[in-house]
């Protein structure tokens, strides 16, 4: 006796009752897009909400961050966050191969909101109020890597290929947009309050957490094995020694502005390199590698994220040097208080972010139909000019020029970004695009750790070659006596770079020790310790840096743009059933072994 099929009355529950989509929904995609964009915009936005409000934070610690020992407590505070995501993220992806993606992506909301909430109620202050910013931080860090390493595999999973470019492109806009917003967001709330720069993430956290496991679905192909525990170890050596070296390279040592030359850093970069070294040996060794050097073969996937590497790096660069132009020189000159030049700064960085979130999702939709190549190669290109442009103008520039230059650079950023992850998230096979995803997110993370290092050492050199001359001028000409402009003037440059980096006006402290303020004139006392006198100071000598710097960044652009070009034409792994684009240009390719794959 046959009753009514069983599974029919599973399919007919009361829609009342249908608390979520379930995975064959035709809108599920759309929840797994609208969740994971959600999560990767909570992460970045935290990976820079912090760069522009940390004045405000060293203010609440009570902390001033220009004493002696405490630029490694700023330095780390950037670095900590980004350094576990480099780290981590690959592993994370490979854990989500192996595990589920959904369930790591879900666990990474919980952790995430848990340093959320722990950096919110930082009950110390001075020093040990700083290491428990820097822990807590690491904590975040840890939960966006399980975020940004999945989010991408999520949706390559639920989207097919003829939509996956303006998927992957609002989740890559929500990555780079939310390193943008973060600039904004925290000149916004350090104004109210600087623990408001944590607490924003709490409650978005805890709505995210809810929403994610009530939500999303396993829907990719799990690949079974064990965790790669040697390669693990390597990488993270490797990377960590590499970073930490980089943060204190940038520090003075013995008689030089910079430590390049501190033999611990020294054996941190060589020891990095080696140790990276016998990571890729092992990787090619071992049954379960966590990072598929065979990947590396399809050009798509790696001149996609040597691109994007690059990319990274001139983007995280740019921001840094733009801030301390803003907060630094700019502002002050045009009368702004030091406490308000966070908030202004993020405000006057609005078409930077404008530009590219016009740019993103529309550069994303449309490689899907013509492809990644020209939409990204000339995207670099594009940012490629605007560095030159940003050489060109004055320091103490029209703002509608400044503006301008920020907005083509958003475009810019846009255009390359959403079609270049695409690109390579289509290149790999369906079983490894959790370890694909955390790849792309190490080389993404990998290049923000890298611009600290890199753009602030050239800054740094190019500051150390005029600023000392153009501090002992200025000083004299207040009637600081020479022997104390002297001593000054030959104060590594970095402290002066720091406190234009935090919208500090560093005189005042340099001066008020050596009694000289009590001694000259009301008049000149109160030029060097006003707004405009340090900005004026170093207009000249960081114009000199920033030529180096974006002379650097535009290189590495044109470059990348080269790398871009020579992706080969659209590959799509394993979906020769899909239709193809109507350009003759790109092509599916049917299912292929990986080594055998062309880009």
């Amino acid at each position: 006796m046959t009753e009514a099929p069983q599974p029919e009355l599973k399919t007919r529950r009361p829609r009342g009752k249908r608390r979520r989509y379930e995975a064959d929904h035709p809108r599920y995609k759309w929840v797994a897009l609208s969740n994971t964009t959600l999560g990767v915009l909570m992460a970045t936005i935290n990976s820079s909400i912090v760069i522009i409000s940390l004045p405000a934070i060293f203010r609440g610690i009570h902390l001033n961050p220009l004493g002696a020992g405490n630029i490694s407590y700023l330095l780390w505070t950037l670095m900590g966050y980004l350094v576990v995501s480099a780290v981590l993220v690959v592993a994370l992806g490979r854990l989500g191969d192996m595990f589920g993606r959904v369930k790591i992506y879900n666990l990474g909301f919980v952790v995430f909101t848990v340093g959320s909430i722990l950096l919110s109620l930082d009950p110390a202050t001075g020093g040990n109020g700083a290491l428990w910013i820097i822990v807590m931080r690491i904590i975040q860090g840890i939960g966006g890597a399980m975020l940004m390493a999945n989010s991408a595999a999520i949706l390559t999973d639920a989207f097919p290929s003829t939509q996956r470019g303006m998927a992957l492109g609002i989740n890559m806009v929500s990555a780079i947009g939310g390193s943008f917003i973060g600039l904004i967001l925290g000149g916004v709330l350090s104004q109210w309050h600087w623990r408001a720069v944590f607490w924003v993430s709490v409650p978005i956290g805890l709505a995210g957490t809810v929403w994610a496991y009530k939500s999303l679905h396993e829907l990719g192909t799990k690949r079974g094995g064990r965790l790669d525990i040697p390669g693990n170890i390597t990488f993270a050596v490797g990377v960590t020694a590499l970073l930490v070296a980089i943060t204190y390279g940038i520090q003075p040592y013995g008689g030089h502005s910079m430590g390049w030359t501190n033999p611990w850093v020294l054996a941190g970069l060589i020891g990095g390199v080696l140790v990276l070294a016998a990571f890729c040996v092992i990787e090619t060794k071992v049954p379960d590698p966590m990072f598929s050097m065979k990947l590396f073969k399809i050009k798509a996937f790696s001149a996609g994220n040597f691109a994007g590497l690059l990319a990274s790096i001139g983007r995280g660069g740019m921001q840094f040097m733009l801030i301390i132009w803003l907060q630094g020189i700019w502002l002050p000159l045009h009368g702004y208080r030091y406490e308000d030049t966070p908030l202004w700064a993020g405000i006057f960085l609005l078409p930077l972010t404008i530009g590219f979130l016009i740019a993103g999702p529309v550069s994303g939709f449309l490689s899907d139909r013509f492809g990644a190549r020209a939409f990204a190669s000339g995207g670099l290109l594009l940012t490629a000019a605007t560095f030159v442009g940003l050489m060109l103008i004055p320091v103490n520039f029209h703002y509608w020029m400044f503006a301008v230059l920020l907005f083509i650079n958003g475009i810019g950023s846009g255009m390359f970004s959403a079609p270049n992850t695409t690109a390579i998230m289509n290149s790999v096979p369906a079983d490894q695009r959790g370890a694909a995803s955390g790849m792309r997110a190490t080389f993404f993370n990998s290049g923000t750790s890298l611009s600290i290092g890199i753009f602030f050492s050239l800054m740094i050199a190019g500051l150390a070659r005029n600023l000392p001359d153009a501090m002992r001028t200025g000083l004299m000409g207040q009637h600081v006596p020479a022997a104390v402009a002297d001593q000054i003037a030959g104060l590594p440059p970095v402290g002066s770079m720091f406190a234009a980096f935090l919208g500090f006006n560093p005189i005042e402290s340099l001066l008020g020790p050596t009694g000289v303020l009590a001694k000259i004139p009301a008049g000149n006392a109160q030029t060097l310790t006003g707004k405009e006198f340090f900005p004026h100071l170093l207009s000249g000598p960081f114009h000199d840096g920033l030529v180096v710097v974006f002379t650097a960044a535009a290189i590495m652009m044109i470059v990348a743009a080269i790398a871009s070009l020579m992706r080969g034409s659209r590959y799509v792994h394993e979906e020769s059933h899909e239709i193809l684009p109507p350009n003759g240009e790109d092509e599916v390719l049917p299912t292929v072994d990986v080594a055998g794959s062309r880009g």
